[in-house]
């Protein structure tokens, strides 16, 4: 990599010094496991162990290297190689002319190019150095993959770009259905992208471009060169169903502040009012069976609320797609009639939804069509649970919510429903409540010698038991998962992740910290 970096002494522009680097620090990037000890070990051992070689030789090219770590790196890998540059500068060691330069970037105008459907948006934000060689960095945000940043790119023709997105903006002449071209507050940009490169962060093994490594390091140092989200003044009122992307159907400081944001703008009740309206239009007419359609719309609100940033209107052939192929088989546990019912109410959903935003007939047609496109897939793709081999009072006992994908460690957490304890009917109990769930846990500790738990360690399971049926927080069901695969006990694991959120005192952040560390 220091033999690679006297490339870097042959060229003058910041900009290109800024970009050679970054492909070199992007040579490691991804190949640790998402947010875990394995991805900072990466940047420990090979970024801050890179600096510290590169300190070590006193050479114009290893001066080169530091000067561009020292502004693309993470903070660590900034602040060691800022100090070994000055040391080498204080040794005599020439550095390149574009050095004094790449750092001293100033951001420029930002905006927003989104497609016909909103499935995504192009944040296209402008930088110069001190006015001088101004360039775009665009960001490519994915709607239907959590809201991740899939791809950036940066380019120096910045009157074209900017043209072309004026010229699709100009098309659009306010009719929604097709692409638009707008501005954002500088801050706003760096408020959401920051939320949407922390989403790519997070994913394991992200569907990001094959570029998107070597541009990795650039990008994170040009979201930093905005201006910071606390300088945003007030909030941006968009109504309901108005046009897609960043913009659309809801405040922009409370869009991105996570799930309890979203769902109070969505309440139930308003969410109810929304399926009311829906099954009384003449979308829905022909929907026989208006109890498993409720059910049904229920179901695709819930994901337009909670995975598609409060935005259950919006509709696309990508996002039906998701829907039915992704989200429902892994999350929601639909009866027989549901099943049937759903690929029809999701298309009576798109042209209802379709007619409020006042989308062209063609773009309605194409979700339409993608939807009964994947009804086959669908059948075969989503998992009847009664195909399980569990009984399916048992399971509806566990899944009142219908959320299937918490059937496991819910059944982990109360892994005693039928029996007699005490001359309790078990199958009886409702694992919801809180005197059920202590009857259901005493008798999973009754042993054949009757000596029962105490009180007190009936508290610290009820405990754990309540984080695992809300699944809050995600790590902590996956650590259980990778201490049973080690060969552990099932109790033995519940003991050991009940003491540790006793030793956090409940702390939610401090607990996922401590979960990282277990084996």
């Amino acid at each position: 990599m220091l033999r690679a970096s006297r490339e870097l002494l042959a060229v003058r522009s910041p900009l290109d010094a800024e970009l050679m680097v970054s492909e070199l620090l992007g040579t490691w990037w991804g190949e640790g496991e998402p947010g875990s000890a394995s991805d900072a070990d990466l940047d420990e051992l090979i970024g801050e162990g890179l600096v510290e070689y590169a300190r070590n030789h006193q050479s114009p090219a290893a001066l080169a290297l530091l000067s561009g770590i020292a502004c693309l790196g993470t903070p660590r890998q900034a602040a060691r190689a800022e100090d070994a540059a000055l040391r080498l500068i204080e040794r005599g060691i020439p550095r390149p002319g574009w050095a004094e330069h790449v750092g001293a970037v100033v951001a420029g105008d930002c905006h927003v190019n989104s497609d016909a459907f909103g499935d995504r948006d192009e944040a296209v934000c402008l930088f110069s150095y001190a006015g001088t060689e101004p360039h775009a960095l665009v960001l490519v945000v994915d709607y239907n993959a959590r809201g991740m940043l899939t791809d950036g790119w940066v380019t120096s023709q910045v009157d074209t770009l900017l043209a072309r997105g004026r010229a699709n903006g100009a098309a659009a002449d306010g009719s929604a259905g097709r692409g638009s071209f707008r501005s954002v507050a500088p801050p706003q940009a760096r408020l959401l992208l920051e939320t949407a490169l922390g989403v790519t962060h997070a994913t394991p093994d992200p569907k990001v471009s094959k570029s998107f490594a070597s541009y990795h390091a650039f990008i994170r140092s040009r979201i930093r060169a905005l201006p910071p989200p606390d300088s945003i003044v007030g909030t941006v009122e968009i109504p309901v169903g108005g046009p897609a992307g960043w913009l659309a159907e809801y405040e922009p400081e409370s869009a991105w502040t996570g799930a309890a944001a979203r769902q109070q703008a969505w309440s139930s009740d308003r969410r109810a009012m929304l399926v009311a309206e829906f099954l009384a239009s003449d979308e829905a007419e022909d929907l026989s069976d208006r109890s498993a359609a409720s059910r049904c719309a229920d179901h695709i609100i819930s994901y337009g609320c909670e995975q598609d940033f409060g935005r259950p209107l919006r509709m696309s052939p990508a996002k039906a797609e998701t829907f039915l192929l992704d989200w429902l088989p892994q999350k929601i546990m639909l009866s027989a009639a549901e099943q049937h019912a759903m690929p029809h109410v999701l298309a009576a959903w798109a042209r209802w939804t379709g007619r409020r935003r006042g989308l062209s007939s063609d773009a309605v047609r194409q979700t339409v069509d993608a939807v009964y496109g994947a009804m086959g897939t669908f059948t075969k793709v989503y998992r009847d649970p009664s195909t399980f081999g569990l009984d399916s009072q048992l399971v509806a006992r566990l899944l009142p919510d219908a959320d299937l994908e918490a059937l496991p460690r819910r059944a982990f957490a109360f892994p005693v429903l039928r029996g007699r304890y005490r001359d309790i009917d078990l199958s009886t109990l409702d694992p919801t409540q809180t005197e059920a769930r202590r009857t259901l846990l005493a008798a999973d500790h009754d042993d054949a010698h009757g000596r029962p738990a105490t009180e007190q360690h009936l508290r610290r399971h009820l405990v754990l038991s309540d984080r695992l049926w809300r699944g809050d927080p995600p790590e902590l069901w996956e650590t259980a998962q990778r201490l049973l695969d080690r060969g552990e006990n099932r109790h033995a694991v519940q003991h050991t992740l009940m003491y540790l959120i006793r030793d956090v005192g409940n702390n939610t952040d401090d607990l996922i910290t401590e979960l990282g560390k277990l084996p």
